[in-house]
């Protein structure tokens, strides 16, 4: 009977939907801070969600082997969690600091970087030599940004499962449906005043299950 598997992929999934809500709206920031035109955005998006797809497939395997092998790293999950949602509570999401980006920094100091967009191009030549575009550096903190929200969202499926399969097919399908939904949303994002909090307590549940839901049912 596969009732039980699905129950558990359709929770995973919405779980993972909501929380990429807030992603969505980064992203937005992202591609106006760097003045993306909208005929480049869904190309770099593309490759932003491929990039995803690889870097949360190697931290689920991780985080699996290692709640296989240790059973008390579910609580460091949970606490993570627990500590996300009270940073997100007080932190400032209504502005981005690319510039600040190690990665962005890097990527500088190897390559020279373009002034202006060479249409969808990451990369180029400057005088001769191999650069890189603006929009390079736009997926490289579209990248960064994903592994700090997969650091929330994939410990919170933790909780629903360590099946990692389910753990991995859920997380594709939200980050599939992440790039229709950015921009079928992102122009209405100032409308979802109750995002924040509801993120917050989507956190603070699943984090409270993690870390005190064994200790309550033996009581």
């Amino acid at each position: 009977d596969g009732k039980p598997a699905a129950v558990t992929f359709f929770t995973g999934y919405v779980i993972e939907l909501s929380l990429s809500m807030d992603n969505i709206f980064v992203i937005a920031l992202i591609f106006g801070y760097f003045g993306v035109p909208r005929i480049y955005q869904h190309r770099t998006l593309f490759w932003g969600i491929v990039g995803a797809l690889v870097m949360r497939g190697a931290m689920i395997y991780a985080g699996t082997a290692l709640i296989d092998r240790f059973d008390w790293v579910i609580y460091v999950f949970g606490a993570l969690l627990l500590f996300t949602a009270g940073k997100m509570a007080f932190a400032d999401s209504g502005h981005v600091e690319p510039e600040r980006n190690p990665l962005v920094r890097l990527a500088r100091r190897m390559y020279p970087v373009t002034r202006d967009f060479e249409g969808e191009k990451f990369f180029t030549r400057l005088d001769g030599k191999r650069a890189i575009t603006p929009l390079f550096l736009v997926l490289l903190v579209i990248e960064s940004t994903d592994v700090l929200f997969a650091i929330d969202s994939i410990p919170a499926i933790f909780a629903i499962t360590t099946d990692p399969f389910i753990v991995f097919t859920s997380n594709v399908f939200a980050i599939i449906c992440l790039r229709s939904m950015f921009f079928a949303l992102a122009g209405m994002m100032d409308r979802f005043r109750y995002l924040k909090i509801s993120l917050i307590i989507i956190l603070t549940y699943v984090g409270l299950k993690m870390t005190v839901g064994h200790y309550l049912k033996e009581h």
